[in-house]
């Protein structure tokens, strides 16, 4: 990935999918019982927050407008409203087990963008740093998966 315009459609997809991840999160808190398992969401959907933030700042580093909506397409969008679906009950273990698993597709999509393109080292620090974050995230929710099963 060599021009401008291709870093910054791909950074404005992670964009949107942290804004769809953030806002399911928020979601989550209303539906938990524990107040550990409730903080694990509000960190989550904080964190994705400073993540749409951060790679805001990136794309207009990039020179171009990023995005401003979540409106995610495709497999990931059906994932996530997936997880919306299971935060309307209060099965703390169901949730826990769908967020480790779409965690995990944010990862592999997280890798591509970072290994499949020629992108500017300061824009592979911050995915690099956001893909760390994700990771953590992982460990914590098998955790209290571990804990609530």
């Amino acid at each position: 990935m060599n021009n401008t315009k291709e870093i910054s459609n791909k950074l404005n997809e992670l964009i949107e999918k942290n804004m769809n991840a953030k806002d399911s999160y928020e979601k989550a808190i209303e539906k938990v019982d524990s107040a550990d398992i409730k903080n694990f969401f509000k960190s989550r959907a904080e964190e994705r927050a400073r993540f749409v933030k951060e790679l805001r700042s990136e794309v207009w580093e990039n020179k171009d407008i990023p995005e401003n909506s979540g409106n995610i397409k495709g497999e990931l969008h059906q994932n996530w409203m997936s997880l919306k679906s299971l935060f309307s009950s209060n099965d703390e273990e169901a949730m826990l087990q769908e967020t480790v698993r779409i965690e995990k597709t944010s990862l592999k999509e997280y890798n591509e963008v970072i290994s499949g393109h020629a992108i500017p080292s300061p824009i592979i620090n911050t995915l690099k740093n956001q893909k760390s974050a994700i990771e953590t995230a992982i460990r914590s929710a098998e955790n209290f998966e571990t804990i609530v099963s």
